[in-house]
């Protein structure tokens, strides 16, 4: 199992897998060819049906530049390992192709081709939740320390910058405000969801602080802002604003909190390792179920739980969001992607505080919840993985 530095990176979205992978991909092919002039790079399935919305061909044509790129969509066509299929050609000056690469942007802005996934390198060899509760229980140890323990101490630095950049993205899109760039014209509302909850009181108030929080954050990206995801752009909004409540609420030092992001990478890990965190290979619930998962489980250890605890928010994470499907209205993370982080961000709340008030035991693991995720996405039909084919990006129209 990969290092949790693959589950959050830092980038612009407002996709990681249409926009991260294939600016990672174009900049690859660049380097190795850096004579060439002239590029050509085709989209299949997924990426050519969401890519305009995404903002696909823009962030390809950003990374070519000055040269020139063309980009051809192929929407009726799909490769072979993923939907998220790409073909780059290198053009000679005299016209003809010198160079061709098959790679697939698989989710999380990670990139694969025939030899396998790019700049893998295994830092875990247990890659079971069961497997890894069993040696808490034997080393005495927590969750973070398990993966301090496979990451090293160096992880620490690591954790640092990626909750200063979280943390900054909730504060921009506290403050920012206007319509959101596209055809659907959508208002931001993180900034007056804040002010309406500052000035409300209790359950009102807490449920709104986090609406605005992880509202704020996915704004963000869907702006084309910088963010980190967590585990993808598309459900970037749900863990920092768990995290960011809870800081705010709880008085945390800032050890609490990179303890809570080692634990939900370490959940993000299993999940992206065992099943799929790629919309259009399994639908959003690989994308905002595992946000959730992450959210609850880190809420549930910076609020004192114990592992058995922190696995069951995990579980109830993923298991109550299985089946959500990825129908992003004209191929934007717009609608239904913000609200649906604000929702799950409050789900995950609630998990947390439901494995608390438990003693951790549950009838059904997190292993098994993932597992039936990953049967669950290949068995939703094609239309309701990112394709823009199916769900309310089929029957959207301007309501009032």
């Amino acid at each position: 199992m990969l290092s949790i530095r693959e589950i959050y990176k830092e980038g612009y979205g407002p996709s990681s897998s249409h926009t991260i992978g294939p600016v990672r991909a174009a900049e690859i092919f660049l380097r190795k060819h850096p004579e060439i002039n002239n590029f050509k790079v085709s989209l299949y399935g997924s990426l050519a049906l969401t890519g305009k919305g995404h903002h696909t061909d823009s962030a390809i044509r950003k990374s070519f530049l000055p040269k020139s790129v063309e980009i051809v969509w192929r929407p009726e066509e799909s490769l072979a390992l993923h939907p998220n299929g790409m073909i780059f050609e290198a053009i000679s000056d005299d016209k003809e192709t010198s160079d061709i690469w098959e790679v697939y942007s698989i989710g999380g802005g990670d990139l694969k081709d025939k030899t396998g996934i790019l700049n893998s390198h295994s830092v875990y060899e247990l890659d079971k939740m069961t497997d890894i509760l069993a040696w808490c229980k034997r080393e005495g140890k927590a969750l973070w320390e398990f993966v301090e323990d496979n990451e090293g101490k160096e992880i620490w630095d690591f954790l640092h910058g990626i909750w200063y950049t979280m943390k900054e993205t909730v504060k921009r899109g506290i403050d920012n405000e206007g319509v959101l760039p596209g055809p659907i014209k959508l208002a931001r509302r993180a900034s007056v969801q804040y002010t309406k909850a500052l000035n409300s009181h209790g359950t009102i108030k807490n449920i709104g602080l986090l609406f605005a929080f992880a509202l704020a954050v996915s704004e963000e990206n869907a702006s084309g802002g910088r963010i980190v995801t967590a585990p993808t752009c598309g459900s970037s909004g749900v863990l920092p604003a768990v995290l960011f409540y809870l800081n705010s609420e709880e008085n945390l030092s800032e050890s609490k909190i990179l303890r809570a992001l080692a634990t939900a990478g370490l959940i993000g890990n299993l999940v992206k390792h065992n099943a799929s965190i790629s919309g259009a290979e399994v639908g959003c619930q690989g994308e905002i179920g595992t946000a959730c998962a992450m959210a609850a489980a880190a809420m549930a250890q910076i609020l004192g739980g114990s592992p058995t605890q922190i696995e069951y928010a995990a579980e109830m994470g993923m298991e109550h969001n299985l089946g959500l499907t990825c129908d992003p209205v004209l191929g934007y993370v717009q609608i239904p992607c913000i609200e649906r982080n604000a929702i799950a961000a409050t789900k995950a709340y609630s998990c947390g505080v439901y494995a608390l008030s438990s003693d951790g035991g549950h009838k059904v693991s997190f292993d098994q919840a993932v597992e039936t995720m990953a049967e669950t996405g290949r068995d939703i039909q094609v239309a309701y993985r990112e394709t823009g084919m199916g769900g309310l990006a089929k029957n959207w129209e301007p309501f009032q």
